[in-house]
C-alpha cells in the first residue's frame, strides 16, 4: 500500500488552484474597472440642478444653517457638493479646485444659470434660486461622474458586475481545466479499449506523456505497463510455440513406445517399452517444470523474497549435492572462494541457478575431467566462475547459449532441453547481475556471473 501523498505536493492541485486564483483576481480587477465605467456611463445623464437648488433653499428655510449643513452632507454622500451664496457670501464652505474657485465671483456677478464641464467627468453648476420669502440666492455645486451614484447603489452595481464576471470566468476556467483533464483521460480510455481488443502495441503519444503532473505520470505509467504486457504476451506466445515444438518429438516417441508395448506378445516383451515410456514421461515432466520456472522468471518474479545469502557456503552445499552425478561420470568437482562474500537475493533461485550451471558443466566434461567453481570479489561485486574442461562452444554460438531451447552444435554430447542456461540468465538478471559465457584458455567453457553485494 502506498503512503498518503499531500495535495500540496501535487502539480495538478497547484495547476487547478493557481487557475482559480488567477480567475478570481481577474474577475476582481475587471469587475472594478467595468463597474467604474458602468457607473460613469449610467450617470452621464444631466443632473436636475434647479431641483437641487430648490431643495437646498427649502432645507435652509426649514432648518436654518444647521439644517442646510445636514442636507448638504447627505448630498455630498450621494455625489453632489453644494453650497448657497447669499449676498456674495457662502453659507458653507466647500472644496473647489483653485482654477474653479477663482472664477466663482465672476459667475455670481453674471446672475445667470451656468453649467460647465471643465474636464471630462467633472461638472460645475451655478443656479439662481428664489426662496419663499423672496430672497434671491445662488447655488454653486460640483459633481464627479464617478460619485453621482449613491454608495449603496455603487455597491449593488459592483456586486452584480462582480457576480456576472465571476460566473463567466469560472465557466471559462472550468471549461479549460475540464478540457485539459478530459483529453488525456479520454486518450487513456481509448488506449485501454484498444489494449483490451488485443492491440498490445498501443501507446499514448508525447502530448500526454510529456505533461509534468499526475496525468502525465499516469500516461507514462500506462506506456510502461503496455510495454511490459506486450513483452510478456510476446514471451508467452514464444514459450508456447517453443514448448509445443519441443513436446512434439517426445510425445511422438511416447506414442510409438506405447504402440509397441500394446502389440507385444507377452508382459516380459512389453516391460522394456514401459520402462522407456516412463523415462520419456519423466523427461516431459522435467521439461514442463523448467518451462514453468522460466515463465515465472520472465514474468518478473512476483513475490520473490530476498535475504542475505553467504555465497561460498551455498556453493559448497550445491557442489556436495552434485557429487554423485560427478562421480558417476568420473568428474572431479572443486570449489574455492572468500567466505565473507554476501549477496542479497532469493536462496531458492540462486540454488537452482547453481545446480543448472554445475549440472551443465558435468554433462559436457569428459571422463576424468575437472570442474572448478570459484567465488571472488572484484571492484565491489561478487564474481562467480564455473569452469569445465569440455569441448567448449564455437565462438559464433556463445551469444546464443542463453536463448530458451537453443542447443548448439555440441548438444548431441548430452541430454537436455536448452532451458537450463536460459533460467540461469533470468535468475541473474532478477538479482541485478550479469552473466556471460566464454571459452577458457586450454579448452573448456567458463561461465562468469557478476552479482551485486548485499
Amino acid at each position: 500500500m502506498t503512503g498518503f501523498k499531500s495535495p500540496l505536493r501535487s502539480p495538478l492541485f497547484w495547476r487547478l488552484l493557481l487557475s482559480f486564483c488567477a480567475v478570481t483576481l481577474l474577475a476582481l480587477f475587471l469587475g472594478g474597472v467595468l463597474t467604474r465605467r458602468f457607473i460613469e456611463y449610467s450617470s452621464a445623464q444631466d443632473i436636475d440642478w434647479p431641483s437641487i437648488a430648490q431643495s437646498a433653499t427649502q432645507a435652509l428655510e426649514a432648518g436654518g444653517k444647521e439644517g442646510f449643513e445636514t442636507w448638504a452632507r447627505q448630498e455630498r454622500r450621494d455625489g453632489v457638493d453644494v453650497t448657497l451664496y447669499e449676498n456674495g457670501q457662502p453659507l458653507r464652505e466647500m472644496r473647489l479646485p483653485s482654477s474653479i474657485r477663482a472664477q466663482v465671483p465672476e459667475w455670481l456677478d453674471a446672475e445667470r444659470d451656468i453649467q460647465l464641464e471643465p474636464w471630462p467627468g467633472y461638472y460645475v453648476a451655478v443656479q439662481q434660486v428664489t426662496g419663499s420669502d423672496g430672497t434671491v440666492r445662488q447655488m454653486v455645486a460640483t459633481s464627479s461622474s464617478r460619485a453621482r451614484v449613491s454608495p449603496r447603489m455603487r455597491q449593488q452595481i459592483f456586486l452584480a458586475v462582480q457576480l456576472g464576471l465571476s460566473l463567466l470566468f469560472i465557466a471559462i476556467a472550468g471549461w479549460w481545466v475540464a478540457r485539459s483533464v478530459a483529453r488525456p483521460v479520454e486518450a487513456l480510455r481509448d488506449a485501454t479499449r484498444r489494449m483490451a481488443a488485443g492491440e498490445f502495441s498501443t501507446r499514448l503519444g508525447t502530448p500526454w506523456k510529456g505533461k509534468h503532473d499526475e496525468l502525465g505520470q499516469l500516461s507514462r505509467d500506462f506506456n510502461g505497463m503496455a510495454e511490459r504486457i506486450e513483452t510478456l504476451i510476446a514471451h508467452e506466445r514464444g514459450v508456447l510455440q517453443d514448448l509445443s515444438h519441443e513436446l512434439r518429438s517426445p510425445l511422438a516417441r511416447l506414442h510409438l513406445i506405447m504402440d509397441l508395448a500394446q502389440h507385444s506378445a507377452s508382459a516380459d516383451e512389453a516391460a522394456p517399452h514401459f520402462a522407456h515410456a516412463e523415462r520419456e514421461i519423466m523427461r516431459l515432466d522435467r521439461m514442463t517444470g523448467e518451462m514453468l520456472a522460466l515463465s515465472r522468471l520472465e514474468a518478473g518474479l512476483p513475490g520473490m523474497e530476498r535475504e542475505q545469502v553467504a555465497l561460498v557456503p551455498m556453493i559448497a552445499e550445491r557442489v556436495d549435492a552434485a557429487a554423485l552425478d560427478a562421480q558417476a561420470r568420473q568428474v572431479t568437482l572443486r570449489h574455492s572462494g572468500r567466505a565473507d562474500i554476501v549477496i542479497q537475493g532469493s536462496p531458492l533461485l540462486l540454488e537452482r541457478a547453481l545446480d543448472n550451471l554445475i549440472s551443465n558443466a558435468i554433462k559436457f566434461s569428459p571422463e576424468g575431467g575437472e570442474i572448478l567453481v570459484d567465488a571472488e570479489l572484484e571492484q565491489g561485486t561478487a564474481v562467480l566462475r564455473i569452469r569445465d574442461h569440455g569441448p567448449g562452444v564455437p565462438e559464433e554460438e556463445l551469444g546464443l547459449m542463453f536463448r530458451p531451447f537453443y542447443r548448439g552444435s555440441n548438444a548431441s554430447r548430452a541430454e537436455g532441453h536448452g532451458l537450463g542456461l536460459a533460467i540461469v540468465q533470468r535468475v541473474v538478471q532478477a538479482h541485478g547481475g550479469e552473466i556471460e559465457a566464454k571459452n577458457a584458455e586450454g579448452g573448456g567453457l567458463e561461465i562468469v556471473m557478476r552479482l551485486p553485494l548485499a
